[in-house]
């Protein structure tokens, strides 16, 4: 293939994946109506419920999967170690592929 096309075709799909790049949270580090700001703590929290709270969430449109209402980086840290203690993470399928096929 010819290098120009490879240029472009790879241009293409970096000005498609920052477009898929989510936007500022307005709402970090601002309290919620009880005053509450969600930490790393809660962030585990809501990963280990993600699951639950996403089907809920199709059917009550009061019931959100992440909390805006938090403190940034250390909530989002805590989220998704709840999410991968939940689905286990990828670490342990390529631990498992090398043993069996290595």
């Amino acid at each position: 293939m010819d290098r120009r096309v490879i240029v472009m075709v790879m241009a293409v799909m970096i000005v498609l994946l920052a477009g898929c790049a989510a936007g500022p949270n307005a709402m970090a580090g601002v309290a919620d109506g009880d005053g509450e700001i969600a930490g790393f703590w809660m962030g585990i929290w809501h990963g280990l419920i993600a699951p639950i709270t996403f089907v809920v969430s199709l059917f009550n449109r009061s019931v959100s999967v992440y909390e805006v209402h938090n403190n940034g980086g250390w909530y989002n840290f805590g989220f998704l170690f709840g999410m991968i203690m939940i689905f286990g993470g990828g670490g342990g399928g390529a631990a498992h592929s090398r043993r069996h096929h290595g």
